[in-house]
């Protein structure tokens, strides 16, 4: 029967691929090579974080893993969460559409919300992404701080406030019945994400190619019914009103019955 001892370091343990680790150099470094440093050290950082989890992770273990001092550490990053939050940021970046991508192109609705779900399903599925969403799930409990870093560096309110100025848009239009586009967009992007990343991650058995090329689609087309409702955007069309115009009209009509019935 073999003993099982407490986790081990991943100063001791961690293999560093080649393309990240870097040995140390004398010198001031110039503004290329500052650079280049800045970029090893996050490279490792986030190798570390996703492969061993935050509490594992010391600062130590990236030091020696980026073949700096703590004392070089220190003059860029101020602590651990900040080293993080670093870490975060750029693999939020680099899950960004390239800048020469239109987001929003056009005036149907459905098609630019299907481009942004596809857009926003892919990169969730990505194994960085999936592998920080599992990290945050595992350690948040122990570090409260963590999912507030993810949320402050991460993109979630940015795409909520992109597809509220879309859903405000098409409500003014009276093509849709939405009263809240910030609460109506926050649900849709979790309804892009959730069942997808939890297959991936293991509750559930991953979603094949093809369903997953055709999940914005559904997801689209689910959305849209409901903002529409079973009667709202006809009596929209028929009488010209705003959604919030019809809502008040219908919160007033049981008052109407009950003088009635007075």
């Amino acid at each position: 029967m073999t003993r099982s001892g407490p986790r081990r370091s991943p100063s001791r343990t961690a293999k560093i691929p080649d393309s990240v680790a870097a040995p140390r150099r004398g010198g001031r470094p110039s503004r290329a090579e500052a650079e280049a440093l800045g970029a090893r050290i996050l490279d490792v950082a986030t190798h570390l974080f996703l492969s061993h989890g935050y509490g594992a992770t010391s600062i130590e273990a990236v030091a020696k893993a980026a073949g700096i001092s703590k004392r070089t550490f220190y003059h860029r990053f101020a602590d651990k969460p900040a080293l993080f939050g670093a870490a975060v940021h750029r693999i939020i970046g680099r899950l960004r559409p390239p800048a020469g991508v239109p987001l929003v192109e056009g005036r149907d609705v459905r098609r630019i919300l299907e481009g942004l779900a596809a857009l926003i399903v892919r990169a969730a599925l990505s194994p960085q992404a999936i592998a920080l969403h599992r990290l945050i799930v595992g350690e948040s409990g122990r570090f409260p701080k963590l999912a507030a870093i993810v949320a402050r560096e991460g993109a979630t309110e940015e795409a909520i406030r992109l597809i509220a100025g879309i859903l405000e848009r098409e409500a003014n239009a009276g093509r849709i019945a939405v009263n809240d586009p910030a609460f109506a967009a926050e649900q849709f992007l979790y309804m892009v994400i959730t069942i997808p990343q939890r297959r991936i991650s293991g509750f559930g058995v991953p979603l094949a190619p093809a369903e997953l090329d055709d999940w914005p689609r559904k997801v689209v087309e689910l959305f849209l019914n409901g903002c529409r409702g079973p009667n709202g955007m006809a009596a929209v069309r028929s009488s010209g009103r705003s959604p919030r115009q019809i809502d008040a009209r219908n919160k007033d009509r049981p008052r109407a019955r009950s003088r009635r019935q007075a």
